[in-house]
């Protein structure tokens, strides 16, 4: 966001960037809907700071989940206090293993090839950010299910294979991959990783009216492709977000213009390829200008360019 003195009070740049160089910065942490891609709830915080880690972040948001629900989640989300938080709930979790934990697959339960039931126990020492309350209701041991399959080591708490074989557990857990695509939509599609208000409160307005035009663009594809018989999921979204501000712009929306059903159909008409298990490089072909970076406050590179007519 920019670098005002208020954006820097409420939400501080990195320390390990200089001061007046860097710009502040703001986490979010959000729960997706796998089959549409909707935003079910969000959460904002400081890029640093107790509590304002993303498992901070998500344990604020633990009214977006219902019993029957089923979480994927990375290896951060794998820990004894979010799953036990989870199941309490009657919530199941899919998630990989963290490379702290060890796994040991001569142990704990056979299930077949690669896969167990294993007994975590509760932590012995309580967390900075938990109650000694809410330490206390913690279940000293819970229940879980290891399984290596497609390269990976998956923990759930959907313990029977005869209901849910390894293989189902891995396709599952690939489609896990959407919510990078729906970040990458909300950030670099709907142009949100750089904002624009100077003043916290305004910024976080900025954030919340992005997200509302984002679901609002994910009805969109949802109806486009219930009309199509299709699923949300094979709708591109920026080709969405494109027609939608063509459609606008020439007044398509207003009353007595054309039929929504005709934006529908166009929005169906392109639908995203099948990639399973793509692999690109974190990598960018394009290079940047050979601009210098700016390693010191504007107002002082301005000074001396006054003064000496160079900047460093």
């Amino acid at each position: 966001m920019p670098d005002t003195v208020a954006n820097q009070a409420r939400y501080p740049q990195p320390s390990s960037q200089t001061e007046g160089v860097g710009f502040p910065h703001i986490r979010m942490v959000g729960v997706t809907c796998l089959a549409t891609g909707g935003l079910l709830s969000a959460g904002l915080g400081r890029h640093a700071g107790k509590g304002q880690g993303e498992l901070g972040l998500i344990r604020a948001l633990d009214d977006v989940f219902e019993a029957g629900d089923v979480v994927l989640a990375d290896a951060l989300y794998c820990s004894h206090f979010m799953i036990a938080q989870l199941q309490a709930k009657g919530v199941d979790v899919i998630c990989e293993q963290h490379g702290s934990r060890r796994t040991d697959f001569r142990r704990g339960q056979s299930l077949g090839v690669r896969d167990h039931l294993v007994e975590w126990r509760k932590p012995a020492t309580r967390p900075a950010w938990m109650t000694p309350e809410q330490y206390a209701v913690v279940p000293p041991v819970l229940r879980l299910r290891e399984v290596e399959v497609g390269g990976r080591l998956l923990v759930t708490t959907l313990a029977e294979p005869g209901e849910v074989h390894k293989n189902e557990l891995n396709s599952l857990y690939k489609q896990r991959w959407q919510v990078e695509l729906d970040i990458r939509n909300i950030k670099t599609t709907m142009k949100m990783d750089v904002l624009r208000c100077k003043a916290p409160d305004a910024v976080e307005k900025e954030i919340w009216v992005h997200l509302l035009a984002y679901n609002l663009i994910r009805l969109l594809m949802a109806q486009a492709a219930s009309n199509a018989g299709l699923v949300p999921r094979e709708i591109s979204f920026k080709h969405t977000v494109q027609l939608w501000t063509q459609w606008q712009s020439r007044c398509f929306g207003n009353p007595g213009g054309a039929d929504i059903s005709i934006l529908f159909i166009l929005i169906a008409q392109r639908t995203v390829g099948k990639r399973p298990g793509r692999r690109e490089p974190r990598a960018c072909k394009r290079r940047p200008k050979s601009s210098k970076w700016l390693k010191e406050p504007r107002e002082q590179a301005r000074q001396r360019l006054r003064d000496t007519g160079e900047v460093l």
